[in-house]
């Protein structure tokens, strides 16, 4: 359960995130997906539409606790890979398919004067 003050961090970086997708041309489809399974952070997909992102957003207020790449461990990373299947298959419903699905992972750290940094690992597993 997160304490005071970093739930509002938390959607703050999911956001900052999103724009740096949007930024790169790319669509977000989806933010905050839950199901009974759990959530995944973003969703979404290359200006040509072949390629669906599933993204894990960490954020930090510093790197005092290491990077937040970090943080996402192998049953992470299998949790992930199941709720992306469960996103698929609703998507699946509505007519899209995609060649690739890419799974990123954005840390987001707030720098100085509390300004967020964007740093997305791309193809992370």
């Amino acid at each position: 359960m997160p304490g005071p003050g970093r739930a509002p961090l938390g959607a703050r970086g999911e956001e900052a995130a999103a724009a740096w997708y949007r930024a790169a041309s790319y669509e977000v489809l989806d933010r905050n997906w839950r199901c009974a399974a759990g959530e995944l952070d973003v969703v979404a997909c290359s200006a040509d539409g072949d390629v669906l992102v599933i993204c894990e957003v960490k954020t930090r207020s510093s790197g005092s606790f290491g990077s937040p790449l970090e943080a996402v461990t192998p049953a992470k990373q299998r949790r992930l890979r199941q709720l992306a299947t469960m996103w698929l298959s609703g998507a699946r419903r509505h007519g899209r398919h995609y060649g690739q699905i890419r799974f990123d992972v954005a840390a987001v750290t707030r720098g100085d004067r509390g300004v967020l940094e964007v740093e997305v690992l791309q193809d992370a597993f």
